[in-house]
């Protein structure tokens, strides 16, 4: 069902992934643009620098329930099959929009995490870090919005919209490296994320788009799959195994 997919990877030097929010709705992990996205329910503004400076509290009631739903969420088969081919040599890297470590549960080794991580949180004022568990305690115990030791307000390590992107760059360097980009779960609207995918492409690496919905890079895709990407990856998988074994 996957022969190019998989005729692709191993052919390929430098395989990576990039990687959205479907892939973590296995895990019950609602995304952001789909058609009962978490942007249909909530207005982003709530997730803005700006909101977090005007209105604290409000955004870390909002943002408090947010990590703890993804902190319940356990990594799904998605997550463990780029693990496992991290694992066969057939992923040098996770380039990530998430935010919820789920790539790192999953087994992978080699993940940027473009947007931040909600595990981790640190003072906006002196930049003290601090792990997010402990600031749900605070908030917990009453005090929201949860303050650092020297007053100033506790906020998750994530990109919030209005802010630049972390590791971008970096991002970039290796996509500019790679012959094969996996997009996986991801619309492929968000700028400039979806830089990562088109470096790949424009320097004529090979493209392979596994989504539930239609993406601006769909034309021009190697491979196009829709379908869930927890069930899709897993496929893959046993395919490439099913290929190596007749190589042996």
């Amino acid at each position: 069902m996957y022969e190019k997919i998989v005729e692709y990877l191993l052919s390929s030097s430098y395989q990576i992934a990039f990687t959205g929010a479907g892939m973590s709705t296995g895990s019950g992990i609602s995304d952001f643009r789909g058609p009962n996205g978490l942007w249909k329910r909530y207005s982003p503004e709530i997730a803005s620098a700006d909101f977090l400076r005007k209105d604290p509290k409000s955004f870390w009631e909002f943002y408090s329930v947010r990590m703890r739903g993804l902190f319940e969420a356990s990594a799904n088969p998605s997550h463990k099959a780029l693990a496992e081919m991290e694992r066969m040599g057939l992923l040098k890297w996770v380039i990530t929009q998430n935010i919820d470590g789920l790539h790192q549960q999953g087994g992978s080794r080699n993940v940027i995490e473009i947007h931040g991580t909600m595990r981790r949180s640190y003072c906006s004022t002196c930049f003290e870090p601090y792990e997010s568990s402990e600031v749900l305690k605070m908030i917990d115990q009453g005090q929201n919005p949860p303050l650092c030791k020297c007053g100033g307000v506790i906020r998750p390590d994530v990109v919030l919209f209005g802010e630049p992107v972390k590791e971008i760059e970096r991002a970039l360097k290796i996509a500019s490296r790679a012959d094969l980009v996996m997009a996986i779960g991801t619309s492929l609207t968000v700028y400039p994320a979806n830089l990562v995918p088109r470096t790949v492409k424009e320097n004529g690496g090979r493209l392979i788009i596994v989504n539930m919905e239609e993406t601006p890079l769909d034309e021009v895709a190697d491979e196009v799959v829709r379908g869930q990407v927890e069930k899709v990856l897993p496929e893959i998988v046993e395919e490439i195994k099913s290929e190596l074994g007749k190589v042996r």
